[in-house]
């Protein structure tokens, strides 16, 4: 099987921003894209990108999952970046029209198609270093995906940095140089105690990983970190601890030290796990911190991590009520 994210539909669905307004949306070949090679992206890095899934529904039906809050993030993104304001309406019709079109490549459950929509500054200039790019391309993407987690969840071995993943006034925005200054790190630690990621904890204080949210499951309570610029505000954190209130569940989005992290996360029944748009909800088996490793509960997928994993699945795959309006009906 391909490797996740590695296989497209042949067309992708494209507007240039150029002369302070958008070009009508048109399909194109996804391999089409022509850029100058003085083209601000690739010197100053004015990119960002946002990543959501298509479902097929057992009455076969097309679903998009939370499109409205990962447009609302791309336009925050391409904000932050002073790249130009995206037209939320239009971007969204991109969505759902290349969906469309290629509603027959949507996979059934537990596979998804996976959507790409990415933001770049074209304006061919390199003495932009301290200006922003005035033209840029918005371009939507598909990639048919299958289960993430065929042959089972893994549980996560998980490398405590006490540096940030990227500097704190960019934390919020999802952009491709925030991935970028995670390779090394994330890489020597694979190296170096066979980690699968790294948990980035900046002076004490627990954030993310290089592409997930952090969350600590003790009992009846998840704790993780609370909103502010520093990390990225994903869309699956926001999903799951909403389902973690409809259980019953108690809610602390607040600061979380490295100490306590540490002392909780051994307690008999503790869970930890990762959050993300790929994998939902991934279990977090150890902790290495200072040279010693930390084995979360017993170390593999809790029932906790597992029941709300199942609960957010249910919801995309039109198994359980959408009783929060998550869903977008394409066709």
């Amino acid at each position: 099987m391909a490797a996740f994210g590695t296989v497209f539909v042949p067309e992708m669905v494209i507007s240039r921003y150029t002369q302070s307004q958008w070009s009508r949306p048109e399909m194109v070949p996804v391999d089409s894209i022509s850029l100058h090679p003085g083209a601000h992206v690739l010197h100053y890095s004015s990119t960002c990108f946002e990543g959501l899934k298509a479902f097929r529904h057992a009455d076969g039906g097309i679903y998009i999952f939370r499109m409205d809050k990962n447009v609302a993030r791309l336009a925050q993104s391409s904000e932050l970046l002073s790249l130009p304001k995206i037209n939320g309406a239009m971007l969204s019709q991109m969505i759902i029209d290349i969906v469309k079109h290629y509603a027959a490549d949507v996979p059934n459950p537990p596979g998804s198609m996976y959507i790409r929509p990415t933001h770049i500054g074209t304006e061919a200039s390199i003495g932009k270093a301290a200006a922003p790019s005035l033209e840029s391309m918005l371009y939507v993407l598909l990639s048919p995906v299958g289960d993430y987690f065929a042959g089972g969840a893994k549980p996560l071995r998980l490398l405590l940095e006490d540096n940030a993943r990227c500097a704190a006034h960019m934390g919020m925005v999802k952009s491709g140089g925030n991935y970028a200054s995670a390779l090394q790190p994330i890489m020597k630690a694979r190296a170096a105690v066979q980690a699968d990621q790294v948990l980035f904890c900046p002076n004490g204080d627990v954030q993310e990983t290089g592409a997930a949210n952090f969350l600590l499951i003790d009992g009846n309570e998840i704790i993780t970190k609370a909103l502010d610029s520093s990390f990225l505000h994903g869309v699956t954190r926001d999903s799951i601890l909403t389902l973690a209130r409809d259980r019953g569940m108690k809610v602390s989005e607040r600061e979380l030290t490295v100490d306590e992290l540490l002392e909780r996360a051994v307690k008999p029944g503790a869970e930890a796990a990762l959050s993300g748009t790929a994998a939902v909800l991934t279990p977090v088996g150890t902790l290495i911190h200072g040279g010693k490793e930390y084995q979360v509960g017993t170390g593999q997928g809790g029932a906790t991590t597992n029941a709300l994993r199942q609960a957010l699945n249910d919801i995309q795959w039109g198994k359980a009520a959408d009783t929060h309006g998550w869903l977008t009906k394409v066709c």
